[in-house]
């Protein structure tokens, strides 16, 4: 026996039906930088979804590893099957810090790494150290980047061991200012390659 809503079957003989949203995470994409100048993950391309088929995609980041020291993990997007990587951004950028040495303790609004209508790479894990044992890790959410009607919203939560011995937690958000569907997002370091690390897509229904 089935469950019915308003028309929309949502339990067909016990299971759930495939249309209805969930909220689990299902993996896309997996990959691993080896000194690699970026991370992309194109829609139709290698298996990569990310369009209207989710609502919600979510980037995972994991012990992410510069190749120079003090280099920021940054990210932009694109249209269509352009591939300048310069979608106006407008972000808020917040950052908690303490030191290995019990100083430097901080919570601040950064102004210095937000955008306001910018189009570079927005710094997501700032300052990563490339000592042996430094690195970055944190999620990025993408809402809706196929939409035609409304901006792409995202929100950002990393952590980094910096470069100078300090643990920082970024609280980061805003928006692509573009009503066109995104299809592609690229990652990479401020300065040098990502040395290593793996980044994973996953979808929301």
């Amino acid at each position: 026996m089935g469950v019915i809503s308003n028309g929309t079957t949502l339990l067909d003989a016990g299971a759930i039906d495939s249309g209805v949203p969930t909220g689990a995470m299902t993996l896309i994409k997996t990959l691993t930088a080896s000194s690699s100048a970026t991370l992309d993950f194109l829609n139709g391309a290698s298996n990569v979804v990310f369009d209207g088929t989710y609502d919600e995609y979510v980037f995972k980041f994991y012990n992410i590893h510069p190749a120079t020291n003090g280099a920021d993990f940054t990210f932009q997007a694109d249209t269509g099957t352009n591939t300048n990587y310069n979608i106006t951004m407008t972000t808020s950028y917040f950052r908690a810090a303490h030191g290995e040495d019990g100083s430097g303790d901080s919570l601040t609004y950064d102004a210095g790494r937000d955008l306001a209508q910018g189009t570079g790479f927005l710094q997501v894990i700032s300052g990563i150290g490339n000592d042996a044992d430094g690195n970055g890790n944190g999620t990025l959410h993408i809402f809706s980047p196929s939409s035609s009607t409304f901006v792409k919203n995202f929100i950002i939560r990393s952590c980094t061991s910096y470069e100078d011995g300090i643990a920082r937690d970024m609280f980061i958000a805003g928006y692509f200012n573009t009503t066109t569907a995104l299809t592609r997002v690229r990652f990479k370091m401020s300065s040098g390659n990502i040395d290593s690390g793996v980044i994973k897509l996953y979808g929301i229904k």
